[in-house]
């Protein structure tokens, strides 16, 4: 299953099944599971962890280092979870000391050609990358979330689950669940209500997540009144617990 023109260090640990490419490149402290295809040309440094089911096409780049003028060679992480397809010239670095030490993607994701994973970030599962998404350090996605392409989002910025960014949108501050967002800088302009049905959203929830929309963006009050409307139909919603908790927790403060 590796081809006789691949590079495997002798300290990397794949699974029986996994396939590797002519010419690719697979260095020490790296563990890849089983079902794993990684195409020609491409590269991974550890230490990094790749779960099982993944497609790796060719000239990707995996757990190399961050390009980070602070990091000094320290072991930090990339560790990848399961059925994720990274298309040709994906980048996706390892983590900083000056975080948490490691970048994490989940589950059933999808990156396009050209995008980019900076360091310490966190992907959760389910999401699509179009061509040439960029992200910078620290940036934490939700799950379900789309990305347009040569959409970018700045370092420490969060984007909510379910939410949608358009093509070429540029984000400076948090992004709440279920929000579609577009521009330069990016502000918001709908709920991602067609995404939410295909995931199987009622249409009494999606209701519930516009009028929830409406207060925070459409009726002149301050975030905290609008936070303190929401808060009776939070208590008994948890679509609307996540939109609330979100926004409170925001130290960005959010798209608007």
């Amino acid at each position: 299953m590796i081809d006789s023109h691949a590079i495997v260090s002798p300290r990397a640990q794949l699974a029986a099944d996994v396939a590797v490419g002519p010419f690719s490149v697979i260095g020490p402290d790296v563990r890849i599971g089983p079902g794993t295809i990684v195409g020609p040309h491409v590269v991974i440094n550890g230490p990094t962890t790749i779960g099982a089911g993944n497609r790796i096409h060719q000239f990707a780049s995996l757990g190399d280092a961050p390009q980070d003028k602070k990091y000094g060679g320290e072991p930090t992480r990339l560790e990848i979870g399961d059925r994720n397809v990274f298309r040709e010239s994906c980048t996706v670095n390892r983590g900083t000391i000056h975080d948490r030490g490691v970048t994490r993607i989940g589950d059933d994701n999808l990156f396009m050609a050209y995008s980019h994973v900076a360091h310490d970030c966190v992907v959760g599962c389910n999401t699509v990358f179009a061509n040439c998404v960029s992200l910078a350090g620290h940036v934490e996605i939700g799950d379900w979330v789309i990305l347009g392409g040569l959409s970018a989002v700045h370092q420490h910025c969060r984007i909510g689950a379910h939410a949608f960014l358009a093509g070429g949108a540029i984000v400076t501050r948090d992004v709440p669940p279920y929000i579609m967002v577009a521009g330069n800088h990016a502000v918001p302009h709908a709920v991602n209500s067609e995404g939410l049905k295909r995931r199987g959203y009622t249409e009494e929830q999606i209701r519930g997540i516009r009028e929830a929309y409406r207060l925070i963006y459409r009726c002149d009050l301050r975030l905290s009144e609008a936070l303190e409307r929401l808060e009776p139909a939070a208590a008994q919603r948890p679509e609307l617990r996540l939109f609330v908790d979100f926004i409170r927790s925001s130290t960005r403060s959010i798209v608007r």
